[in-house]
């Protein structure tokens, strides 16, 4: 009963709209299972929260174009058959392809955080065009991805991570931030050493891996084997972020694992500034 009470919290958006906060979609389906701790997190930072599940959006009983942020929280949707996030791409690149792209153009923002980085990889939203003829290319073939751990394992750790990207997500970010992972098919790869270059030719890295130091990282500072050590990326606008730990679990100081042995100068842990860089800059938009 605690945890209805606490998903019924968030309540509907289209009832409060004198507030002119932002509205986020977190977007939820069958084996999600970090949507309340993701809308926690927007709520907490001032948005205006609906968690929804897919089916929503494909039966129209909600329109994507009436929120700012559409996040895919973490979890393992449809219990990761096939691979993970396959499914939920899927659907969104065959059934929601058209809403996506108009909720793009329209300057608005997406995050993908570690099984939603999966699918936005797996769906062709992340890394989006790489260069001016693939913006009327109509086959958006898949050109990163992420696959199983080098380890061969399931991943529960904390890392630390070097913000090197720009992005509206990204401002005024710490040079070094530590977040958890919890992963078994958290490697990013790319198609090929030229769709590497242009990730990192246009800015579209946004995470990297590292030391505690900010120096280059072994296993398990780098807990997958990511190449380049990416943990994260954008779009070129850098609008739409996909990152593979989970801000959400570093939102509160008091979720640092060393958090009694750490002098307090915030409530607030590493990955609540993405969070409120969210808000921030959509606020600029209502």
């Amino acid at each position: 009963k605690a945890n209805i009470d606490y998903l019924n919290s968030f309540g509907s958006t289209k009832v409060n709209n004198m507030n002119k906060k932002p509205k986020v979609l977190v977007l939820r389906t069958a084996g999600t299972n970090c949507d309340a701790e993701t809308g926690f997190a927007f709520k907490t930072a001032g948005a205006q929260v609906d968690l929804v599940h897919i089916n929503r959006l494909l039966n129209k009983e909600i329109s994507l174009q009436d929120y700012h942020i559409l996040a895919l929280p973490g979890g393992f949707s449809y219990g990761d058959d096939i691979e993970s996030g396959k499914i939920f791409a899927n659907e969104l690149r065959l059934k929601l392809a058209e809403d996506i792209g108009r909720f793009i153009s329209d300057g608005k923002l997406i995050i993908g955080i570690c099984n939603g980085f999966q699918v936005l990889a797996k769906a062709g939203i992340l890394p989006g065009p790489l260069t001016a003829q693939e913006e009327n290319d109509r086959d958006r073939a898949v050109k990163t991805t992420l696959m199983t751990n080098d380890s061969g394992k399931f991943e529960d750790r904390w890392v630390h991570l070097r913000v090197v990207g720009e992005s509206p997500w990204l401002e005024g970010c710490k040079k070094t931030i530590y977040l958890p992972v919890a992963h078994a098919e958290g490697k990013f790869v790319t198609q090929d050493k030229k769709v590497l270059e242009r990730l990192c030719s246009n800015g579209q890295v946004a995470f990297r891996y590292c030391t505690a130091d900010g120096t280059r990282p072994r296993y398990p500072q780098n807990p997958n084997g990511s190449i380049d050590d990416i943990a994260g990326i954008t779009d070129k606008t850098g609008r739409i972020l996909g990152i593979m730990p989970h801000p959400e679990r570093h939102f509160l100081f008091t979720q640092h694992p060393f958090w009694t042995r750490l002098p307090k100068n915030s409530k607030f842990g590493d990955g609540a500034k993405i969070f409120e860089n969210g808000m921030t800059y959509m606020k600029k938009y209502l």
